[in-house]
């Protein structure tokens, strides 16, 4: 293969780069103006001067693209939680989900309108639906791996089963569930934990 046949390839790289700043770019500009939730996906593309087409094959919805805007953030919160878990693991495992709780919630404060559009899809008939995208799946992990460390420490009689419990409190989490707390039945942060806390945690070893 001679020199003169591999430019392409590297264009084709770098003009692929450049539309997704151009679609990262017109996204933020939109979700600044109007709000993640009155944007759509027509409109970005509109505004980054591209075929739907183009944004189609990167992002397939909203909800991918607003994971992309915001997953420098989300690996910086796993990383947080992590090193929480790590600098805490004598700690009883119901403080430390606590703890977890805590940084997701001022994670989720912090990013409130990304995190909403990650959480929204779109279906074929154009209807809004609820996705399990892999902030979930991570932090679904996390609340397994916690509430089974509760049931082995004994200090449950008969423990929730685990996966449920954590579905049920990731439900909870969710940007609908915050944000009804927050504005309408007026709880603060620290308030919405402590009502979880007492919720989705029935521990003695505190």
């Amino acid at each position: 293969m001679s020199e003169a046949e591999i430019p392409p390839f590297r264009a084709e790289r770098r003009d692929a780069a450049e539309n997704r700043q151009r679609i990262l770019n017109a996204a933020i500009r939109l979700f600044e103006q109007y709000g993640v939730d009155q944007v759509s996906m027509n409109q970005i593309a509109a505004e980054a001067q591209l075929g739907p087409g183009t944004l189609y094959r990167r992002y397939r919805n909203k909800s991918e693209l607003c994971l992309d805007l915001i997953k420098d953030h989300v690996d910086l919160l796993f990383g947080d939680i992590e090193a929480y878990l790590e600098e805490n693991r004598v700690e009883p495992p119901s403080l430390r989900l606590r703890g977890v709780l805590r940084i997701f919630l001022a994670f989720r404060e912090k990013k409130l309108q990304l995190l909403t559009g990650v959480e929204e899809s779109v279906s074929s008939n154009g209807s809004k639906t609820r996705t399990r995208g892999p902030i979930y799946h991570e932090l679904h992990k996390l609340l397994v791996e916690l509430y089974e460390e509760m049931a082995a420490s004994g200090v449950e009689r008969t423990p929730p089963d685990s996966v449920f419990r954590a579905d049920m409190l990731l439900t909870a989490l969710s940007s609908d569930s915050y944000i009804f707390q927050r504005d309408v039945r007026g709880y603060s942060r620290e308030a919405i934990l402590e009502q979880l806390y007492r919720t989705f945690v029935t521990a003695k070893d505190e």
